[in-house]
């Protein structure tokens, strides 16, 4: 008897649609995994105090539950000691999790189960974070920022970042940021006073000045500090190595300028330690495990009036659309680096005469462009 015919029985049209429910239960909205890995690749070589690269390392993922995709990324620069092997192998060990759970999934009980399968492997963590906010929104219909209570966020005001370079590349650098009203300089060279002059001869910008632990000595550290607030230097971010904690706090107890954490925070537990070491902190998905966790810094830094600066650890526009979701908590903004990479394999956010723009869909608001990358 054909399958027309069976269907047409009571007893069987009631056998088929349970079975038709059971593998649409099954196939469409139990959460489905799919990573791939990615080279992003720098459109001038990026320069800072302790080293120079080409590209980046990311993996880039997708979750599937329900119909609606999420996507995240895990970007992985070599200071994180993080590797694409290593992320994959989380990825992995969060599969069985992930797989039992079905689209009606409750996010900051999974997050945390998520958080305690293994300790570290933060930007693998932050992937996670990132698609299954996305996969929420989605679910809901709402942006990030809404899911978190912020209203529409109005474009703001984003640094552009010039790497350590030869003069000649600095100029060229600063002529390709000429649509920003910010600029945020690599410091931390031989004769950073050169740096800062021979871009005062090009453009007056408020400059944010990271020095990514390039400094050593306190006095130098403070005297270059107060140079700067005559430069037009609106921040100075993590002058000093992390483990140089009391001298930190000395400098930051005397700095006319804001100092922040960078290298110093990775997660809540550090900014809670770092006891007047620094003035605020620049809040990354990568280190902190994603908008779970940033939320929560961003939580601490309102209650003990600690300057928040957003940033990105040189992610494609997949993860720094993420953390723009939250720009409206911030007191800084530095959200640039799509702009770095000549092969952006994703859509999200957008920028025009120096600000960035949500675009208003639901979730982080991505999509991948499909001829530079296909996930799973």
């Amino acid at each position: 008897m054909g399958l027309a015919v069976i269907c047409l029985l009571p007893i069987n049209r009631i056998v088929y649609r349970f079975i038709l429910f059971i593998f649409t239960y099954c196939v469409l909205s139990f959460m489905k995994l799919n990573y791939t890995p990615f080279l992003l690749e720098f459109k001038h070589p990026f320069g800072v105090s302790s080293n120079t690269r080409k590209e980046t390392p990311t993996v880039f993922l997708t979750l599937e539950s329900g119909g609606w995709i999420g996507y995240g990324e895990a970007c992985l620069p070599a200071y994180l000691g993080e590797t694409t092997e290593h992320t994959i192998g989380f990825f992995e060990k969060a599969r069985p999790l992930l797989e039992k759970i079905d689209s009606k999934f409750e996010l900051p009980g999974l997050l945390n189960k998520i958080d305690l399968l293994e300790q570290g492997n933060n930007a693998a963590k932050a992937a996670l974070d990132i698609a299954l906010h996305d996969l929420e929104g989605k679910r809901s219909g709402k942006t990030v920022a809404e899911m978190y209570g912020f209203a529409q966020s109005e474009a703001r005001d984003t640094s552009f970042t010039i790497g350590i370079d030869k003069e000649e590349v600095i100029i060229q650098k600063l002529h390709e940021a000429s649509e920003f009203s910010i600029l945020k300089i690599k410091a931390g060279t031989e004769d950073d006073r050169k740096l800062i002059n021979l871009i005062r001869k090009h453009t007056n910008k408020p400059l944010y000045v990271d020095v990514n632990q390039g400094w050593k000595d306190k006095h130098h550290v403070l005297e270059m500090i107060h140079w700067m607030k005559e430069q037009n230097v609106v921040l100075v971010e993590q002058p000093m190595p992390v483990a140089m904690r009391s001298e930190m706090a000395w400098v930051t107890q005397r700095s006319p300028l804001p100092i922040i954490a960078d290298e110093s925070v990775k997660r809540l537990v550090d900014l809670e330690k770092l006891e007047g070491g620094f003035s605020g902190v620049n809040i990354k998905l990568m280190k902190c495990t994603g908008i779970y966790e940033a939320m929560k810094m961003i939580s601490w830094c309102k209650k003990n009036n600690f300057v928040i600066l957003l940033g990105c650890m040189a992610e494609s526009s997949c993860g720094t659309s993420a953390m723009a979701q939250l720009m409206a908590s911030a007191d800084y903004i530095d959200l640039d680096a799509p702009l770095l990479y000549k092969n952006d394999p994703f859509r999200g956010i957008s920028y025009k005469n120096g600000k960035i723009y949500l675009n208003g869909k639901p979730g982080t608001g991505v999509e991948p462009l499909p001829e530079l990358i296909t996930i799973g």
